[in-house]
């Protein structure tokens, strides 16, 4: 991995204190959407966070579906973007930001069940910046893709 990365993130330490107790997952997920209060209308369960790889589901419920009963495409837009937060925040190099710069995603399927919202980086797109691709994606239960795309990152020094 490097020097290059801070191991000890916030939200990596937290993640680490507490996926391996009882609920722990579920505390971790409540607190995430605390700090990110835009995040709780879709009620994530995290279930992976650490450098370059972050997963969480995104429960399919009444609060998230559209005119059709599928989950609404903000929502899983939201759901790819709590997963790339995570995942940035686990990964960003010491003395770096990182922004949200643009995201691209294609609609491939319905969302006609709980989804998996993942976001996946290389180790090496940190250390080259500022623009980082942060590939995404949302998967029903079965194991179809409903969602794909990229959130592209613009990482810069702290000032």
């Amino acid at each position: 991995m490097g020097n290059i990365f801070r191991m000890a993130t916030q939200v990596l330490a937290m993640w680490e204190k507490f996926r391996g107790v009882p609920g722990g997952q579920r505390a971790f997920s409540l607190a995430f959407t605390w700090k990110a209060p835009y995040f709780r209308s879709i009620r994530p369960r995290f279930v992976q966070v650490s450098p370059n790889y972050a997963s969480l589901v995104l429960p399919k419920r009444r609060a998230v579906q559209n005119h059709i009963g599928t989950v609404h495409a903000i929502a899983v837009c939201n759901g790819l973007e709590a997963a790339m937060g995570a995942l940035a925040e686990a990964t960003v190099p010491n003395g770096k930001r990182w922004l949200p710069k643009d995201m691209e995603v294609a609609y491939l399927a319905k969302a006609t069940s709980d989804l998996t919202c993942s976001a996946e980086t290389d180790p090496d797109a940190w250390a080259a910046g500022p623009d980082v691709p942060v590939r995404v994606k949302a998967t029903r239960d079965d194991g179809t893709v409903v969602v794909e795309g990229t959130i592209n990152l613009w990482v810069t020094d702290k000032k």
